[in-house]
């Protein structure tokens, strides 16, 4: 559906020369849904706009939904759905009009915009909603309304620029019910720029990472986390006598090379804390790949050779640790 080659986007702001997109090389695939995750300025809006015929490449190829992006635009344009950052709405203008206008601009007949825009209508929650003007209408519904414009040409290609941006969560999740049931029904391929890491986990099958203009790691998130980052589990292990141990014994869990040997048997990177607690507890941190496997694991192993585990806690890692992994600093604080 999607083959970039080179991709390259340079602006020039008077004796400086800005490399928007260096050199993007990305497929995706019919039926996809493909996350170009990264934060603001890292090129994520530009190559959309590349890709979708808005802005020509300065460098490099481009082929969408069979066209070229250069020689072809209007091809392209014809088989795909483009909903950017902004509301794509007229203020002033009533809902039912401007799904009527966006289907003359893609030359449908009267009939047909008129049945596909009641379909969008009904598809989206926004019935009885068809005299209202778009400056009347909540966050959401303005949103909902956007995806229905972008499909009024039945394209078996969607672009969503950052979608959610500024819809509170309720809106959020509501609008991807909605973009889900589009997918599902229509079977189009999506392609979106976010920086929401939730979104891109959830809803995405492959996500393309991007740092200032160039790919840094495209893989599905699970296989980014397995690859780029660890889950980690944190145990507070305390003196104890239970399992294993001889009876009456207690073991100190300052005993490190005790604790260590314990978990040695699991997979993982067995941290301990220097400090030791006034009643002995000291807290052990387990860097592992599998931390939902590795827990009751590790409670067993220390169980059996006599520590007591007082508190266990597993945090798995996110989207946040890998970009924070790849380049050196977190996603969300890039985000806010």
């Amino acid at each position: 559906m999607i083959r970039a080659r080179g991709l390259t986007k340079t602006f020039h702001r008077k004796s400086e020369t800005v490399e928007a997109v260096k050199g993007i090389d990305v497929d995706v695939r019919e039926g996809e849904l493909v996350a170009f995750l990264g934060p603001n300025g890292a090129g994520k809006s530009t190559t959309l706009r590349m890709l979708t015929s808005l802005l020509e490449p300065t460098a490099g190829t481009a082929e969408v939904a069979g066209y070229d992006v250069t020689r072809h635009p209007a091809h392209v344009r014809s088989q795909i759905g483009f909903i950017g950052q902004g509301n794509g709405g007229g203020f002033s203008y009533r809902v039912l009009d401007e799904l009527h206008n966006q289907g003359r601009f893609y030359g449908l007949g009267s009939a047909e915009y008129s049945r596909r825009a009641a379909e969008l209508l009904e598809a989206l929650d926004l019935g009885g909603l068809e005299k209202r003007t778009v400056q009347s209408l909540s966050g959401g519904q303005r949103r909902r309304l956007d995806v229905a414009l972008g499909l009024m040409n039945h394209p078996p290609l969607l672009f969503l620029d950052e979608p959610t941006t500024g819809l509170d969560p309720h809106a959020r999740a509501n609008l991807w019910e909605h973009i889900g049931a589009m997918r599902e029904r229509y079977g189009m391929t999506i392609v979106l720029t976010t920086h929401y890491l939730d979104e891109a986990d959830d809803m995405a099958e492959r996500v393309v990472v991007i740092d200032h203009g160039e790919i840094i790691a495209d893989a599905t998130p699970s296989e980014l986390k397995r690859d780029h980052s660890d889950d980690l589990v944190t145990l507070v292990v305390a003196p104890g006598s239970a399992g294993g141990a001889p009876s009456g014994t207690d073991l100190l869990p300052d005993d490190e090379a005790t604790l260590r040997t314990a978990l040695a048997s699991g997979d993982g990177e067995v941290r301990t804390d220097g400090a030791v607690a006034a009643d002995g507890a000291r807290t052990v941190r387990i860097s592992t790949a599998h931390g939902d496997t590795r827990l009751p694991e590790a409670i067993e192993a220390l169980r059996v050779a006599g520590f007591a585990v007082r508190s266990a806690e597993l945090r798995q890692a996110s989207l946040d640790d890998v970009f924070l992994n790849l380049t050196g600093r977190s996603l969300r604080e890039e985000a806010a």
